[in-house]
């Protein structure tokens, strides 16, 4: 990412749900199509909070087994790790955590009552993971979380190494990518095509209306489809 985008940039994408942000970035690359979103399913905790914007804070933990660093050295990792969300990139962030306990990821979630709200005041939005997330009840009211998993311990979980490339759930993240989130999952936008999202939403928006306005009159049939259809390639 060359530069943080301003502010009005983020609100206006988090207006869109993470599909049409897909849609729309399909539309400007078709590329898009393959790579550079969830491919895995993600629990969304909390889908009632809609979209969110940020930058990514990457991450790997592991709970399985205890850390390998002493109790000392382990402290410092965590503070460490805190340092990083508080100062390693632009904010609002978003957390991308890769469990790296294979078949065993979120055996221990890192994501609960504490941790959610100091991530919420360090700038973070939400999280983004293929491990686990717990204390759904009473976690910091506006922190997103989307999780491979919901589980109830924390187990041995601890920061394996931050500040890196990492795969959650088929998605491949970059520090400081910009990454859009919602219940459906996440998807990471070049920072080339973000200030493109909103025209090629509304062109999108004017083929798809034009079918959904027609399904929806009496007598509608598939040579409607055909008609109303003209020019689009796909429809979904």
């Amino acid at each position: 990412m060359s530069h943080p985008h301003s502010a009005e940039l983020l609100a206006a994408l988090a207006q869109y749900d993470t599909p049409t942000i897909c849609n729309a970035l399909e539309a400007i690359d078709p590329a898009l199509q393959y790579y550079g979103f969830n491919t895995d399913p993600l629990h969304c905790a909390y889908p009632h909070l809609g979209a969110i914007v940020g930058y990514a804070r990457t991450g790997t933990i592991r709970s399985v087994q205890p850390s390998r660093w002493g109790d000392a050295q382990q402290k410092e990792r965590r503070l460490q790790w805190y340092q990083y969300v508080d100062e390693g990139g632009p904010k609002p962030s978003i957390i991308v955590l890769q469990d790296l306990d294979g078949v065993r990821a979120g055996f221990g979630s890192f994501w609960g009552e504490v941790n959610s709200h100091v991530h919420r005041g360090l700038g973070a939005k939400g999280v983004v993971t293929n491990g686990s997330v717990r204390d759904l009840p009473v976690n910091a009211s506006d922190f997103q979380m989307l999780a491979g998993s919901v589980m109830p311990s924390h187990g041995h979980v601890h920061v394996v190494d931050m500040n890196i490339p990492v795969t959650v759930a088929g998605m491949a993240v970059q520090p400081n990518d910009l990454i859009h989130a919602d219940q459906h999952g996440a998807v990471v936008i070049p920072d080339a095509y973000a200030e493109r999202i909103a025209d090629a939403v509304a062109t999108i928006a004017v083929r798809e209306n034009r079918l959904i306005e027609a399904a929806k009159r009496s007598g509608f049939t598939w040579r409607d489809v055909a008609a109303a259809a003209q020019g689009n390639q796909d429809i979904h």
